[in-house]
């Protein structure tokens, strides 16, 4: 099966424990969170028990398919995030970070505080090998822009754990693909693409949904391969690559932080522009 720059329609542990050798440098998971959401083929609603054990599953054939020196980053909801780790933990992965990516527009509530924050998880198959390219995704920082302060580092400084760059992909919003309820913004993918994979290396999406991670990943030069149940939301994602080949991504490397009046000021947007070609490039590999 060709699946080298492909998005293609199945269920991720069926066609991932067809593949006999590691092939993906970096894999991001977005999986269903159990809780609901009205998506075209699958059902968000599983009894907890089956959800956990169907998380283990698809979370242990994606180790499978990552190579010895690839990152793993899955993104996951309140109820479940502790079960990720254990899984994790079981399967023999290395945790580098638990981030949180908070953002505007949360979903309100009445009876209890707003939840305005998605996990995502960073693990590594070894914790000594592995890429992590800090220079694509630095940031100024604090001191070199608002205190003018000599002993910053003129590189800038790395992103913390807390994300609150990127808001939710809103239904109002110019990126927003209509035809599917739960769409990631493309930057927050761009920043785990620039700082964990190298140009010409290869990235899974296990549920690929939108296509975000893989137009991400087209236009940084990535090699991709998404993986979609429903047959709608992979044709639409297909037209989204054809739009955006050529393009550049639209990554920024901007940050908020509070200044000495407790105000927030944007900085440093838009401070990258890469170009690459997608799609067409098919190498030698077990997994194509």
């Amino acid at each position: 099966m060709k699946i080298r720059n492909e998005i293609i329609c199945g269920d991720c542990i069926e066609i991932l424990n067809k593949v006999k050798e590691p092939f993906a440098d970096l894999i991001f998971a977005d999986p269903p969170f159990n809780i609901g959401y009205k998506y075209d083929k699958y059902h968000d609603k599983k009894e907890s028990n089956n959800y956990i054990t169907w998380t283990k599953d698809w979370m242990s054939v994606c180790k499978k398919v990552l190579k010895p020196t690839g990152s793993f980053y899955i993104a996951i909801g309140d109820d479940y995030a502790a079960n990720v780790k254990i899984i994790a933990d079981g399967l023999g992965l290395f945790m580098r970070n638990w981030i949180i990516w908070h953002y505007t527009f949360g979903q309100q509530t009445r009876n209890k505080f707003a939840r305005s924050h998605t996990h995502i998880f960073y693990f590594v198959q070894d914790e000594k090998n592995f890429t992590f390219n800090d220079s694509a995704v630095r940031i100024p920082s604090a001191r070199q822009l608002v205190y003018g302060d000599k002993r910053a580092n003129p590189a800038g400084k790395m992103p913390d754990d807390v994300w609150d760059e990127f808001s939710r992909v809103c239904g109002t919003f110019k990126e927003r693909k209509g035809w599917h309820p739960c769409q990631m913004p493309e930057k927050l993918l761009t920043r785990i693409i620039l700082a964990s994979s190298n140009e010409g290396e290869w990235v899974l999406d296990p549920f690929s949904g939108s296509g975000t991670t893989a137009a991400a990943a087209c236009k940084l030069g990535r090699h991709y391969t998404g993986i979609e149940i429903s047959q709608k939301y992979v044709k639409e994602s297909q037209k989204r690559l054809i739009e955006i080949h050529g393009m550049p991504h639209n990554g920024t490397r901007g940050i908020l932080f509070e200044n000495s009046h407790s105000h927030k000021t944007e900085i440093a947007k838009n401070n990258i522009c890469l170009y690459s070609q997608c799609g067409g490039v098919d190498g030698d590999s077990a997994a194509d």
